[in-house]
Protein backbone atom coordinates (compact mmCIF):
# COMPACT_ATOMS: atom_id res chain seq x y z
CA UNK A 1 0.00 0.00 0.00
CA UNK A 2 1.51 3.71 -0.87
CA UNK A 3 1.87 5.59 2.13
CA UNK A 4 0.46 9.63 2.08
CA UNK A 5 3.14 11.88 0.69
CA UNK A 6 2.91 13.84 4.67
CA UNK A 7 5.14 10.87 5.91
CA UNK A 8 8.70 11.84 4.73
CA UNK A 9 10.67 8.77 3.56
CA UNK A 10 14.20 10.53 3.30
CA UNK A 11 16.14 11.38 0.26
CA UNK A 12 18.50 8.55 0.17
CA UNK A 13 19.33 6.13 -2.25
CA UNK A 14 18.29 2.33 -2.70
CA UNK A 15 21.76 0.06 -2.85
CA UNK A 16 22.59 -0.37 -6.63
CA UNK A 17 21.42 -4.06 -6.07
CA UNK A 18 18.21 -3.65 -5.20
CA UNK A 19 17.38 -0.73 -6.92
CA UNK A 20 18.61 -2.72 -10.40
CA UNK A 21 16.24 -5.01 -9.53
CA UNK A 22 13.41 -2.98 -9.06
CA UNK A 23 13.88 -1.16 -12.30
CA UNK A 24 13.90 -4.66 -14.05
CA UNK A 25 10.33 -4.74 -13.23
CA UNK A 26 9.68 -1.46 -15.83
CA UNK A 27 7.90 -2.04 -18.94
CA UNK A 28 10.78 -2.01 -21.37
CA UNK A 29 10.08 1.24 -23.54
CA UNK A 30 11.35 2.12 -27.31
CA UNK A 31 13.37 5.04 -27.02
CA UNK A 32 10.92 7.69 -29.11
CA UNK A 33 12.61 10.24 -31.53
CA UNK A 34 15.66 7.95 -31.63
CA UNK A 35 17.24 10.40 -34.19
CA UNK A 36 17.12 13.37 -31.72
CA UNK A 37 20.61 14.18 -30.61
CA UNK A 38 20.68 14.34 -27.06
CA UNK A 39 23.74 16.17 -24.39
CA UNK A 40 22.50 14.94 -20.99
CA UNK A 41 24.17 17.73 -18.72
CA UNK A 42 24.02 16.27 -15.36
CA UNK A 43 25.13 12.71 -14.27
CA UNK A 44 26.59 11.42 -11.38
CA UNK A 45 29.75 9.04 -10.91
CA UNK A 46 30.69 7.00 -7.81
CA UNK A 47 31.92 3.74 -6.21
CA UNK A 48 31.22 4.00 -2.88
CA UNK A 49 28.43 2.87 -0.36
CA UNK A 50 25.75 3.87 -2.34
CA UNK A 51 27.32 0.78 -4.74
CA UNK A 52 29.07 1.50 -7.60
CA UNK A 53 28.05 3.90 -11.15
CA UNK A 54 31.15 3.97 -12.99
CA UNK A 55 31.76 4.08 -16.43
CA UNK A 56 30.27 -0.02 -17.92
CA UNK A 57 26.71 1.28 -15.15
CA UNK A 58 26.74 4.71 -17.37
CA UNK A 59 27.18 3.18 -20.27
CA UNK A 60 24.45 -0.06 -19.43
CA UNK A 61 22.09 2.81 -19.15
CA UNK A 62 22.27 5.59 -21.63
CA UNK A 63 22.11 2.39 -24.25
CA UNK A 64 18.38 1.89 -24.09
CA UNK A 65 18.34 3.72 -27.79
CA UNK A 66 18.53 7.43 -27.23
CA UNK A 67 21.01 9.10 -28.90
CA UNK A 68 23.35 10.39 -26.36
CA UNK A 69 25.78 12.44 -27.82
CA UNK A 70 27.78 13.64 -24.71
CA UNK A 71 27.28 14.03 -20.78
CA UNK A 72 28.34 16.42 -18.17
CA UNK A 73 29.70 14.81 -14.62
CA UNK A 74 28.36 17.06 -11.76
CA UNK A 75 30.36 16.64 -8.68
CA UNK A 76 28.79 14.18 -6.16
CA UNK A 77 31.52 13.82 -3.44
CA UNK A 78 33.24 10.63 -4.92
CA UNK A 79 36.60 9.90 -4.67
CA UNK A 80 37.96 12.71 -2.64
CA UNK A 81 41.68 12.57 -1.33
CA UNK A 82 41.62 10.91 2.22
CA UNK A 83 44.54 13.27 2.99
CA UNK A 84 46.04 16.88 2.81
CA UNK A 85 44.04 20.08 3.60
CA UNK A 86 40.67 19.87 3.56
CA UNK A 87 40.08 22.79 0.97
CA UNK A 88 42.49 20.42 -1.41
CA UNK A 89 40.49 17.05 -1.01
CA UNK A 90 37.96 17.54 -3.53
CA UNK A 91 40.75 17.75 -5.68
CA UNK A 92 40.85 14.27 -6.13
CA UNK A 93 36.86 13.90 -7.54
CA UNK A 94 38.16 15.87 -10.55
CA UNK A 95 40.96 13.24 -11.23
CA UNK A 96 38.98 10.22 -11.00
CA UNK A 97 36.39 11.44 -13.17
CA UNK A 98 39.02 13.02 -15.75
CA UNK A 99 40.31 9.30 -16.35
CA UNK A 100 37.16 8.16 -17.02
CA UNK A 101 36.62 11.05 -19.44
CA UNK A 102 39.60 10.53 -20.91
CA UNK A 103 38.46 6.69 -21.24
CA UNK A 104 35.44 7.80 -23.05
CA UNK A 105 37.20 10.27 -25.44
CA UNK A 106 39.08 7.02 -26.79
CA UNK A 107 35.87 5.91 -28.62
CA UNK A 108 36.53 2.36 -27.43
CA UNK A 109 33.51 2.56 -24.91
CA UNK A 110 31.72 3.71 -28.05
CA UNK A 111 30.15 7.22 -29.93
CA UNK A 112 28.73 8.73 -26.59
CA UNK A 113 31.41 11.27 -25.20
CA UNK A 114 30.85 10.50 -21.04
CA UNK A 115 31.93 13.53 -18.90
CA UNK A 116 33.29 15.65 -21.73
CA UNK A 117 32.64 18.55 -19.35
CA UNK A 118 33.32 18.01 -15.56
CA UNK A 119 32.07 19.85 -13.01
CA UNK A 120 33.96 19.87 -9.59
CA UNK A 121 33.17 21.41 -6.03
CA UNK A 122 35.60 23.77 -3.87
CA UNK A 123 35.26 25.17 -0.63
CA UNK A 124 34.08 28.63 -1.19
CA UNK A 125 33.89 29.67 2.57
CA UNK A 126 37.74 29.99 2.36
CA UNK A 127 37.20 33.12 0.35
CA UNK A 128 39.60 34.01 -2.11
CA UNK A 129 41.73 31.62 -1.63
CA UNK A 130 39.35 29.54 -3.32
CA UNK A 131 41.33 30.64 -6.89
CA UNK A 132 44.06 27.98 -6.60
CA UNK A 133 41.91 24.95 -6.04
CA UNK A 134 39.75 26.01 -8.55
CA UNK A 135 43.16 26.80 -11.24
CA UNK A 136 44.20 23.26 -9.90
CA UNK A 137 40.73 21.49 -10.73
CA UNK A 138 41.07 23.41 -14.63
CA UNK A 139 44.91 21.78 -14.93
CA UNK A 140 43.52 18.44 -13.40
CA UNK A 141 40.81 18.06 -15.99
CA UNK A 142 42.97 19.40 -18.83
CA UNK A 143 40.45 21.94 -19.75
CA UNK A 144 37.44 19.82 -19.23
CA UNK A 145 36.63 21.63 -16.19
CA UNK A 146 33.46 23.66 -16.76
CA UNK A 147 32.60 25.04 -12.80
CA UNK A 148 31.78 24.17 -9.58
CA UNK A 149 28.84 22.83 -7.70
CA UNK A 150 27.89 24.12 -3.62
CA UNK A 151 25.22 22.20 -2.65
CA UNK A 152 22.45 25.20 -0.92
CA UNK A 153 20.13 22.47 0.82
CA UNK A 154 19.06 23.92 4.34
CA UNK A 155 15.24 23.19 5.78
CA UNK A 156 14.53 24.03 9.59
CA UNK A 157 11.83 20.70 8.89
CA UNK A 158 12.31 17.00 9.22
CA UNK A 159 13.32 17.17 5.17
CA UNK A 160 16.47 19.15 6.42
CA UNK A 161 17.61 15.73 8.22
CA UNK A 162 18.22 13.86 4.94
CA UNK A 163 20.66 16.26 3.01
CA UNK A 164 23.88 14.90 1.46
CA UNK A 165 25.47 17.95 2.81
CA UNK A 166 24.71 20.21 5.89
CA UNK A 167 25.30 23.53 5.36
CA UNK A 168 24.48 26.77 7.01
CA UNK A 169 21.30 28.69 6.58
CA UNK A 170 21.72 31.62 4.04
CA UNK A 171 25.80 30.51 3.92
CA UNK A 172 25.44 32.20 0.13
CA UNK A 173 25.02 35.53 1.97
CA UNK A 174 28.16 35.50 3.80
CA UNK A 175 30.64 38.03 2.56
CA UNK A 176 33.55 35.35 2.89
CA UNK A 177 31.51 33.04 0.72
CA UNK A 178 30.75 35.39 -1.75
CA UNK A 179 34.58 36.39 -1.91
CA UNK A 180 35.13 32.68 -2.89
CA UNK A 181 32.14 33.01 -5.90
CA UNK A 182 33.02 36.15 -7.06
CA UNK A 183 36.80 33.86 -8.59
CA UNK A 184 34.82 31.70 -10.59
CA UNK A 185 33.52 33.83 -13.82
CA UNK A 186 37.10 35.55 -13.96
CA UNK A 187 38.21 32.08 -14.63
CA UNK A 188 35.68 31.00 -17.18
CA UNK A 189 33.54 28.99 -14.59
CA UNK A 190 29.94 28.52 -13.97
CA UNK A 191 28.38 27.66 -10.77
CA UNK A 192 25.55 25.19 -10.44
CA UNK A 193 22.97 25.51 -7.52
CA UNK A 194 21.40 22.98 -5.97
CA UNK A 195 18.37 24.35 -3.51
CA UNK A 196 15.21 23.29 -1.90
CA UNK A 197 12.84 25.59 -3.33
CA UNK A 198 11.72 28.38 -0.11
CA UNK A 199 15.85 29.26 -1.24
CA UNK A 200 15.26 29.97 -4.42
CA UNK A 201 15.06 33.63 -3.70
CA UNK A 202 18.64 33.58 -2.68
CA UNK A 203 19.48 32.07 -5.74
CA UNK A 204 18.02 35.13 -7.37
CA UNK A 205 19.95 37.57 -5.26
CA UNK A 206 23.07 35.69 -5.70
CA UNK A 207 22.29 36.01 -9.71
CA UNK A 208 22.02 39.39 -8.99
CA UNK A 209 24.97 40.63 -7.63
CA UNK A 210 27.01 38.52 -9.94
CA UNK A 211 25.34 39.11 -13.29
CA UNK A 212 28.34 38.21 -15.02
CA UNK A 213 28.37 34.66 -13.34
CA UNK A 214 26.40 31.77 -15.37
CA UNK A 215 24.33 30.51 -12.65
CA UNK A 216 22.77 26.91 -13.67
CA UNK A 217 19.74 26.08 -11.47
CA UNK A 218 19.35 22.03 -10.65
CA UNK A 219 16.60 19.65 -10.58
CA UNK A 220 13.91 23.19 -11.42
CA UNK A 221 14.56 24.74 -8.16
CA UNK A 222 14.09 21.73 -5.77
CA UNK A 223 10.35 21.25 -4.88
CA UNK A 224 9.74 20.55 -2.06
CA UNK A 225 6.55 18.26 -1.45
CA UNK A 226 7.27 15.83 1.52
CA UNK A 227 7.45 16.13 5.07
CA UNK A 228 5.54 19.15 5.73
CA UNK A 229 4.81 20.84 2.68
CA UNK A 230 3.17 17.98 1.57
CA UNK A 231 -0.23 19.16 3.31
CA UNK A 232 -0.34 22.44 1.36
CA UNK A 233 1.64 21.07 -1.67
CA UNK A 234 -1.15 23.51 -4.09
CA UNK A 235 0.40 26.37 -1.92
CA UNK A 236 3.75 25.80 -2.15
CA UNK A 237 3.71 24.70 -5.64
CA UNK A 238 2.56 28.58 -6.14
CA UNK A 239 5.38 30.10 -4.43
CA UNK A 240 6.94 28.08 -6.28
CA UNK A 241 6.00 29.52 -9.35
CA UNK A 242 6.59 32.75 -8.38
CA UNK A 243 10.01 32.12 -7.43
CA UNK A 244 10.87 30.61 -10.35
CA UNK A 245 9.34 33.45 -12.74
CA UNK A 246 11.09 36.44 -10.73
CA UNK A 247 14.58 34.15 -10.81
CA UNK A 248 13.99 33.99 -14.77
CA UNK A 249 14.03 37.92 -14.76
CA UNK A 250 18.03 37.42 -14.65
CA UNK A 251 19.27 36.90 -18.20
CA UNK A 252 22.35 35.09 -16.45
CA UNK A 253 20.89 32.02 -15.01
CA UNK A 254 19.90 29.16 -17.32
CA UNK A 255 17.53 25.70 -15.32
CA UNK A 256 17.98 22.38 -15.75
CA UNK A 257 14.67 20.30 -16.50
CA UNK A 258 14.95 17.30 -14.40
CA UNK A 259 15.41 15.86 -11.28
CA UNK A 260 12.06 14.79 -10.44
CA UNK A 261 12.73 11.17 -9.66
CA UNK A 262 13.87 12.44 -6.26
CA UNK A 263 11.84 11.79 -3.38
CA UNK A 264 12.14 15.32 -2.31
CA UNK A 265 9.74 16.16 -5.20
CA UNK A 266 6.71 13.52 -3.32
CA UNK A 267 5.35 11.79 -6.33
CA UNK A 268 6.09 8.38 -4.68
CA UNK A 269 6.96 6.67 -7.94
CA UNK A 270 9.77 4.39 -5.68
CA UNK A 271 6.94 2.58 -3.23
CA UNK A 272 5.08 0.73 -6.20
CA UNK A 273 6.03 -2.60 -7.22
CA UNK A 274 7.77 -1.42 -10.89
CA UNK A 275 8.90 1.92 -11.97
CA UNK A 276 5.91 4.23 -13.87
CA UNK A 277 6.21 4.39 -17.58
CA UNK A 278 6.71 7.66 -19.61
CA UNK A 279 3.59 8.63 -19.68
CA UNK A 280 2.55 8.71 -16.47
CA UNK A 281 5.61 10.29 -15.46
CA UNK A 282 5.37 13.24 -18.17
CA UNK A 283 2.03 13.61 -16.04
CA UNK A 284 3.74 13.81 -13.26
CA UNK A 285 6.20 16.29 -14.28
CA UNK A 286 4.27 18.33 -16.77
CA UNK A 287 3.47 21.46 -14.23
CA UNK A 288 6.83 22.12 -13.34
CA UNK A 289 8.55 21.97 -17.03
CA UNK A 290 5.74 23.88 -18.41
CA UNK A 291 6.28 26.53 -15.72
CA UNK A 292 10.15 26.53 -16.31
CA UNK A 293 9.99 27.03 -20.13
CA UNK A 294 7.30 29.31 -19.88
CA UNK A 295 9.21 31.42 -17.55
CA UNK A 296 12.86 30.95 -19.37
CA UNK A 297 12.33 30.16 -22.62
CA UNK A 298 14.00 27.02 -24.37
CA UNK A 299 17.35 28.52 -24.97
CA UNK A 300 17.98 28.86 -21.10
CA UNK A 301 16.43 25.46 -20.75
CA UNK A 302 17.82 22.15 -20.50
CA UNK A 303 16.62 18.35 -19.67
CA UNK A 304 18.88 16.62 -17.67
CA UNK A 305 18.77 12.50 -16.37
CA UNK A 306 20.12 13.09 -13.14
CA UNK A 307 21.39 9.42 -13.15
CA UNK A 308 21.63 7.36 -11.06
CA UNK A 309 20.08 9.42 -8.52
CA UNK A 310 16.56 9.82 -10.42
CA UNK A 311 16.91 6.04 -10.94
CA UNK A 312 14.43 6.02 -7.82
CA UNK A 313 11.71 6.31 -9.97
CA UNK A 314 12.47 5.60 -13.61
CA UNK A 315 14.94 4.05 -15.91
CA UNK A 316 17.07 6.03 -18.23
CA UNK A 317 15.13 5.38 -21.38
CA UNK A 318 11.86 6.12 -19.95
CA UNK A 319 13.09 9.41 -18.23
CA UNK A 320 14.50 10.41 -21.43
CA UNK A 321 10.97 9.34 -23.22
CA UNK A 322 9.20 11.29 -20.69
CA UNK A 323 11.30 14.42 -21.47
CA UNK A 324 10.55 13.85 -25.05
CA UNK A 325 6.47 13.53 -24.75
CA UNK A 326 6.81 16.98 -22.46
CA UNK A 327 8.30 18.88 -25.98
CA UNK A 328 6.16 17.49 -28.34
CA UNK A 329 4.73 20.49 -29.40
CA UNK A 330 8.11 22.09 -29.39
CA UNK A 331 9.63 23.54 -32.63
CA UNK A 332 12.60 22.18 -34.35
CA UNK A 333 14.52 24.88 -32.81
CA UNK A 334 13.16 24.59 -29.52
CA UNK A 335 13.91 21.17 -29.36
CA UNK A 336 17.11 20.97 -30.34
CA UNK A 337 17.41 23.59 -27.37
CA UNK A 338 15.82 21.72 -24.59
CA UNK A 339 17.82 18.87 -25.72
CA UNK A 340 21.40 19.76 -26.59
CA UNK A 341 21.41 23.61 -27.80
CA UNK A 342 21.37 24.87 -24.22
CA UNK A 343 23.87 22.52 -22.53
CA UNK A 344 26.40 22.74 -25.60
CA UNK A 345 26.29 26.36 -25.10
CA UNK A 346 26.82 26.53 -21.48
CA UNK A 347 29.22 24.18 -20.82
CA UNK A 348 31.47 24.71 -23.96
CA UNK A 349 30.82 21.69 -26.00
CA UNK A 350 30.44 20.60 -29.28
CA UNK A 351 26.79 20.99 -30.75
CA UNK A 352 25.75 17.95 -32.52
Amino acid sequence: MTQPASAFRGNTHRHSVALDRWIARARRETALEPDLPIIDPHHHLWDDDRGPYLLPELLADIRGGHDIRATVFIECRAQYRADGPAAERPLGEVEFVNGIAAMSASGGYGPTRAAAAIVGHADLAIGPAVQDVLERQIALTGGRMRGIRWSLPYDASEVGQHVSRFVPEGISKDPTWRAGFARLAPLGLTFEGWCYHPQLPEITDLARSFPETTIILNHVGGFLGVGPYAARRAEEFAAWQRSIRDLARCPNVVVKLGGLGMLIFGFDFHLRDAPPGSAELAAAWRPFIETCIDAFGADRCMFESNFPVDKQSCDYTSCWNAFKRLASGASAAEKTALFSGTAARVYRLPAP
